[in-house]
């Protein structure tokens, strides 16, 4: 089933979830990784993957939200949950997407203040510029820590309601069999 049903997300939903999952972990890894261990032509190989894959989650994101505005709806709340949790679980998926948006502008002014993008895709000579010394290195750097947390977040509430609670809030997020 394309779209989503009162008491399941649909497979566009899924889709869309699971593939921004793996290439949020794919850009928070090669970006810490690219921002404190490795010499610049390292960096320069790391951020040729993390730019266009923060591209595609980007991408995904505006199509996720398009998607829900145009076509689709939110399943209903589970049974049970507390409004605490429910208000909790809303305000955690506004700040990821928020976060989608806060990190990709900071990571494109980066490049663009910086001129990183000649050296990470025209072929330009190294050395990379020290992104410290731009303004969007801040917020891309905070924005980035308040993923992870958040991201920890977001799993930890999803194991606890499949071990804890043994609702089924797991399974609304896959494909039906």
């Amino acid at each position: 089933m394309l779209k989503s049903t009162a008491d399941h997300y649909g497979s566009v939903a899924v889709t869309i979830h699971w593939l921004t999952a793996i290439l949020i972990v794919i850009v928070l890894g090669t970006g810490f990784n690219a921002a404190d261990r490795l010499d610049d032509a390292g960096k320069v190989q790391l951020l040729r993957v993390h730019i266009p894959a923060a591209v595609l989650v980007l991408l995904l994101t505006l199509f996720r939200i398009f998607w829900w505005v145009a076509w689709d709806r939110k399943p209903d709340p589970v049974a049970g949950i507390p409004p605490w949790q429910e208000a909790t679980a809303r305000l955690v998926h506004v700040l990821l997407y928020a976060l989608v948006f806060v990190m990709v502008g900071s990571g494109i002014g980066m490049v663009a203040l910086s001129g990183a993008g000649e050296v990470i895709f025209g072929g330009a000579a190294l050395p990379l510029p020290d992104f410290r010394h731009f303004a969007p290195r801040a917020p891309h750097g905070i924005g980035a820590n308040l993923l992870v947390l958040l991201l920890l977040l977001h799993v930890a509430a999803a194991l606890y309601h499949q071990f804890i609670r043994r609702d089924g809030m797991l399974a609304r997020m896959w494909y039906r069999r």
